[in-house]
């Protein structure tokens, strides 16, 4: 068996009842399920469409994001979540750039890199070089001032973690904004990179080895061992190319709001929904939603 999830923008609701009745009728699927009125309904299909690619661009243009996928298992036990454009709105290297006057070309690099045109590890490298120097006060500055937590994270992590999930933040970022992160949002635990610091100002340089595509793969393996269960148990978030390993081995990879290049190697996409959609995707109704 699989299930047909529909779900638009909370901020924005805009799932017409017709829309999804229409759907249903032409995949010739079960019962229609509302999880929230306006926001998000699934139904049961006796198999998977085979027109499921082209039904997903009409809804896009909808606002309405799609997800098809097995019945059994969907619900999971771990989250692993990667932070910067995920479970916050902004790039942190980004912001500290802009805070030392070269944030335009940071970020230029900052995208080519989410969207695999360079090498992670190297332009990491690169862009922490740019800021060589830069007082570490600025750090509290852009968290307190520039740092924003995307709609929808807290009742993610509660909710599953309420439900006996466990729930790790592993970013490419640094601990100097993983720590605050995490411990805002309510992860059991969180790995990222550490910026090297001297005499109250960025050295330019990060303590090696680099967390990026393959460390973030290695967490994943080893959180579930230490948990005792399956990646096939595990959710994924992310929207870089560094996420893609972890997306693609956990049994559910979500590319959220990703960059195109990325999005396009996943079958979970959520361009127009917020973090909830992780849980409507696992068949939580927003009554079920822990804030």
């Amino acid at each position: 068996m699989f299930v047909a999830t529909l779900l638009t923008s909370p901020a924005n609701p805009a799932l017409e009842r017709m829309t999804v009745d229409a759907l249903r009728d032409a995949w010739g699927g079960g019962d229609v399920r509302w999880l929230a009125d306006g926001e998000a309904a699934e139904f049961a299909l006796p198999a998977k469409p085979g027109n499921v690619d082209s039904v997903w661009a009409d809804m896009q243009a909808l606002g309405v994001d799609l997800v098809v996928q097995a019945a059994e298992g969907r619900r999971k036990k771990l989250l692993l979540a990667d932070m910067d454009s995920t479970m916050i709105q902004q790039e942190c290297i980004d912001e500290l750039a802009a805070e030392a006057g070269i944030g335009a070309h940071v970020a230029e690099i900052t995208a080519r890199a989410m969207n695999g045109e360079l090498d992670f590890e190297s332009a990491l490298k690169e862009r922490v070089g740019l800021l060589k120097g830069l007082n570490t006060s600025v750090i509290a500055r852009v968290l307190d001032s520039r740092v924003t937590f995307t709609p929808g994270g807290r009742e993610l992590i509660a909710t599953m973690k309420a439900a006996g999930g466990y729930a790790a933040l592993v970013s490419g970022g640094f601990t100097t904004f993983t720590d605050h992160v995490a411990q805002s949002l309510g992860f059991d635990e969180s790995r990222a990179n550490v910026l090297v610091e001297a005499d109250g100002v960025l050295a330019g340089t990060v303590v090696e080895p680099i967390l990026g595509r393959d460390a973030k793969v290695a967490a994943l393996r080893d959180i579930s061992a230490q948990l005792g269960i399956s990646t096939d148990d595990a959710m994924a978030v992310g929207d870089g190319a560094n996420d893609l390993g972890m997306l693609e081995l956990a049994g559910t990879g979500v590319a959220l709001h990703a960059k195109p290049s990325v999005a396009a190697q996943c079958d979970v996409r959520i361009n127009h929904g917020d973090l909830t959609a992780l849980l409507y995707v696992q068949g939580y109704a927003k009554a079920d939603f822990v804030i």
